[in-house]
C-alpha cells in the first residue's frame, strides 16, 4: 500500500519523545533530521519540532499531510532514533459544523449593523464568502505558521447528565459554539489556532495546536474562553504540552542529541 489518503482532510500527528542519551546514541541527530527532511521533502507535507518545557517529553514533533502512509514512516523512522516514545495523538483536519452560512452573515448584517439595502448587502456578502473561503481552506488544508511557541491539548465535549453537549439541539450548540468562536477572533494576531478532530481516532474528540509569538498569548486565549458557557459547561480538557518551535538542528542541540 502506497499511499493512504482520507476523502477529506489531512493527517495530523503530533509525536513526543523522551531523549535516549546511551553511548551508542552517537549520530541519531543525522537519522532523525533525514526522517523529517524526507517527510517534507513532497508537498503538503509539513512538519516542526519543538523542545517541551516540563517533564511530559523533551522533544515533540508535529507532522501534517494528505498521505497516512507518510506519516506513519516518519514515526518508525522516528522510533529508530535515540527517542523514547511518551505520548502521541492523531487527528485529522476538518471544516466546523457550526460555520457560520451566508445566511447567517445576511442575518448578522440586518440585526448587528443594519445593513439591507440590497446593493450593500451584496458587496458585502461577496467580501465575506472570499474570507471565509480563506478560513475553510485554512482549517481543511493548513501551512504550519512560524511561530516562537506552541501549545497542544486534546478536548471532548461533556456527556453528563443536564450538561450533556449532544442531547442540546443543533441550533441551540450553533449559536452556543459562534459566542465561543468570537472569543477566539478577539487573538487574531497573536494566536494562529488549529483545530483537529479527532472522534474514532484517538482517544478525545479534537486536538487543538495553539501557535503564538507571546506565550502569555497560549494562556490567556484559554483563561479567557473558559468563562465562555461551551467550555464552563460542556468543556474536557486533557493534558497540556508547551514548547519553544526551533529548527530541527537546533531542537536536537538543546535536548542533547548529536549529529
Amino acid at each position: 500500500m502506497d499511499t493512504v489518503e482520507a476523502s477529506s482532510g489531512w493527517g495530523v500527528l503530533h509525536l513526543f519523545y523522551d531523549v535516549d542519551l546511551a553511548p551508542n546514541s552517537v549520530g541519531g541527530g543525522s537519522r532523525i533530521e533525514e526522517a523529517i527532511s524526507d517527510f517534507t521533502a513532497e508537498a503538503p507535507h509539513q512538519a516542526l519540532t519543538f523542545v517541551v518545557l516540563g517533564h511530559k517529553a523533551a522533544l515533540g514533533v508535529m507532522a501534517i499531510g494528505p498521505d497516512w502512509a507518510r506519516l506513519q514512516r516518519l514515526q518508525h523512522q522516528l522510533n529508530q532514533a535515540p527517542l523514547v516514545p511518551t505520548w502521541s495523538y492523531l487527528s485529522l483536519t476538518e471544516a466546523s459544523e457550526y460555520a457560520m452560512t451566508e445566511n447567517d452573515e445576511r442575518e448578522r448584517l440586518r440585526n448587528e449593523e443594519s445593513v439591507t439595502d440590497p446593493a450593500e448587502v451584496k458587496t458585502r456578502i461577496e467580501t465575506w464568502n472570499e474570507r471565509i473561503e480563506h478560513y475553510r481552506e485554512q482549517r481543511i488544508h493548513p501551512q504550519l505558521p512560524t511561530r516562537s511557541t506552541i501549545s497542544f491539548y486534546p478536548m471532548s465535549k461533556r456527556r453528563t447528565g443536564a450538561d450533556n453537549w449532544y442531547a442540546l439541539p443543533f441550533a441551540q450548540r450553533k449559536e452556543l459554539m459562534m459566542g465561543h468562536a468570537t472569543v477566539g477572533r478577539r487573538y487574531a494576531g497573536r494566536v494562529t489556532q488549529l483545530i483537529t478532530g479527532s472522534t474514532g481516532l484517538d482517544d478525545w474528540e479534537w486536538g487543538v495546536t495553539l501557535f503564538s509569538d507571546d506565550p502569555a498569548a497560549l494562556k490567556d486565549i484559554v483563561a479567557e474562553m473558559r468563562f465562555d458557557e461551551v467550555s464552563v459547561r460542556y468543556g474536557e480538557f486533557g493534558p497540556f504540552v508547551t514548547g519553544l518551535v526551533l529548527n530541527p538542528a537546533e531542537a536536537l542541540r538543546r535536548v542533547g542529541i548529536d549529529e
